[in-house]
């Protein structure tokens, strides 16, 4: 069992719905950070081109 947040009213549940708002919870935690990380590259272009300076 792991802990999920609504992505529209941010409250944290167990289910998969959020029984607030009835949307689809997703993961809080970000990705694991590993330094061979085969996709990085296209992940900060994708951030560069569209100028996301958040993440």
């Amino acid at each position: 069992m792991k802990m999920r947040k609504c992505p529209e009213c941010g409250t944290y549940t167990f289910k998969q719905d959020c029984a607030k708002c009835s949307v689809k919870t997703i993961n809080p935690a970000p990705p694991r950070f590993s330094p061979e990380d085969k996709y990085g590259e296209y992940r900060r272009r994708t951030m560069f081109e569209n100028g996301n300076k958040d993440n």
